[in-house]
């Protein structure tokens, strides 16, 4: 599993290093240069705010200290060779947040010995399944190694210590240990939902974390038939008189199916209140995900789950049926309408390899794909129709698990490198990317990844650019809103965030609309009437 993560980080990402630190050769010259005149200088780059800034002075400072010495290890003192230290880890881009890795605030608990070469230091991540710590490992040990007098570099990969929720952050009782609760659902029956759900579990395991799954279909649970845990029934903690989960594999697994009593024949609010209860007093302990695997549909269940529990994003699973795009498109309304935000789009049984070396696609094409672009989802993954897969789960055994190696796993292994890339920047998102000022009557935008700074929307300009079934025809892509339908003072009622991509705008006459960055970013900029100063009559 490591070389899938390892294939997957080079094909995904890119660490790079900051221009202001010279190369080999142009450092020799410096040095060469320093010696020749008395004037080198001595002064310490400053560190400011959290980032790294540097002078004329400072560059040359760097150079010296990434060549061959210039001064004996004696003569370096702890503070000044921990500033050499950070400096090459300066060098070290996170590629989600755009910043080095000190600016970020990963780098703990650095102890510099410049007398015997020794170096420690801690890497504090945003998650332990961050899909680019082995680069990040590698990059900080190699770059600190290239100081003249460091003989030994101790690097510790952790991540940031996990924060007990609140119940006014929607996790109490058995959840209040979990960081992060991942809703994997499809509004069409059928098109393995429960599959991607199992193997993307269990590969956020392999990656590092902590991970539980809940099977929320009552009526037809798949999990008791997908994994094959030892102890098959659920058991009650007498002391605290909560659920236990079964494990299997390092994951815990909770679902009706465990209960001893099989599917089962309830109405739509018996069945809500069950899953509510198995969710809620299950004793999860400390996670860092709990995947929640949604029964297929828009309905009580599917609701009760969302305002009873915060979820902190949803993955969706199609096929690439024409159909499919429908249905689909209702659960990511659905969530939207929740305030979940949705990252990535699952197109199962999206194709299959024939004998002779073509690849075919039976259902044809383009639903994942539409998903995608019409919801701004960042990430769109496709699984083949492989018969390894549906053996791996009737014989109990994740194929993630059972062929770790195989091209499938690795696409799952992108998956969850998107769900955890995207979770991890939600959680340094600007939450007022997008805001409504009333008094201006525009919208105030500073969309992540954009060329402007800041720009301003009319309020029916956005209204009347909506890419919903009600604007636009699902079939043809026909637009049937009308431009004089819109008013031109039309308002929102309220604005909230969806996850990296997108907002969820309420308007006053009752309209949910879901406006993706990349919509906003196309529409024309409006502009704000120039202030002017009423003239003064002379008295």
């Amino acid at each position: 599993m490591r070389q899938a993560t390892a294939s997957l980080i080079s094909g995904a990402y890119k660490v790079v290093m900051t221009p202001e630190v010279p190369n080999r050769q142009t450092v020799r010259r410096q040095v060469t240069d320093s010696r020749r005149s008395s004037h080198a200088s001595t002064s310490t780059p400053q560190w400011s705010s959290g980032s790294l800034r540097w002078s004329a002075e400072s560059r040359l400072s760097a150079a010296v200290s990434t060549s061959e010495p210039s001064i004996s290890a004696t003569q370096i003192s702890p503070d000044a060779g921990k500033e050499q230290v950070l400096r090459q880890l300066a060098r070290i881009i996170d590629p989600d947040f755009g910043q080095d890795i000190v600016s970020c605030g990963f780098v703990k608990g650095l102890m510099v010995d410049p007398q015997s070469g020794q170096v420690t230091f801690a890497l504090e991540l945003t998650t332990p399944a961050c899909p680019i710590k082995d680069e990040f490992e590698r990059k900080a040990r190699d770059y600190v190694a290239e100081l003249h007098w460091v003989q030994q570099v101790d690097v510790t990969m952790t991540a940031q210590p996990q924060r007990p929720m609140t119940p006014d952050e929607g996790r109490s009782g058995g959840l209040k240990s979990v960081t992060h609760v991942i809703a994997v659902s499809s509004c069409k029956g059928g098109v393995g939902k429960s599959t991607v759900a199992v193997n993307l579990a269990y590969t956020l395991a392999q990656m590092g974390a902590r991970v539980g799954i809940f099977d929320a279909d009552v009526y037809g649970p798949s999990l008791p038939t997908m994994v094959s845990p030892e102890v098959r029934v659920l058991q009650m903690n007498p002391d605290t008189r909560q659920i236990m989960p079964t494990e299997f594999e390092g994951v815990k697994l909770v679902s009706f199916g465990f209960a001893g009593q099989g599917s089962a024949i309830m109405r739509g609010p018996m069945v809500s209140g069950v899953i509510q209860q198995l969710l809620t007093t299950t004793d999860w302990g400390a996670l860092d995900y709990l995947v929640v695997d949604f029964p297929p549909g828009t309905g009580d269940i599917q609701l009760t789950l969302c305002q009873s529990v915060q979820f902190s994003a949803a993955v969706i699973v199609t096929t690439p049926q024409k159909l499919a795009f429908v249905d689909v498109a209702k659960g990511i309304r659905m969530f939207a309408r929740m305030a979940v935000p949705c990252v990535a789009v699952a197109e199962n049984m999206s194709f299959f390899d024939g004998e002779d070396g073509k690849r075919y696609y039976p259902f044809g094409q383009g639903s994942g794909e539409r998903v995608k672009q019409d919801f701004g989802l960042p990430h769109l993954i496709r699984f083949p129709i492989l018969p390894e897969l549906s053996e791996a789960g009737d014989g109990g055994r994740p194929l993630v698990v059972a062929h770790p190696s195989s091209p499938t796993a690795e696409s799952f292994m992108e998956l969850g490198a998107g769900l955890v890339r995207e979770v991890a920047k939600m959680q340094r998102l600007e939450r007022n990317a997008v805001r409504y000022d009333a008094a201006d009557k525009v919208f105030v935008c500073r969309l992540p990844d954009s060329s402007r700074p800041e720009f301003y929307l009319h309020p029916a300009v956005v209204r009347r650019n909506d890419t919903s079934a009600k604007s636009i025809n699902e079939w043809t892509g026909e637009k049937t809103l009308r431009d004089a339908d819109v008013p031109e003072d039309v308002e929102p009622e309220s604005v909230q965030p969806l996850g990296n991509y997108a907002v969820q705008i309420t308007w006053k006459d009752g309209f949910n609309q879901v406006a993706t960055f990349d919509l906003l970013a196309t529409l024309p900029e409006h502009t704000l009437p120039l202030f002017s100063v009423p003239a003064i009559d002379n008295v």
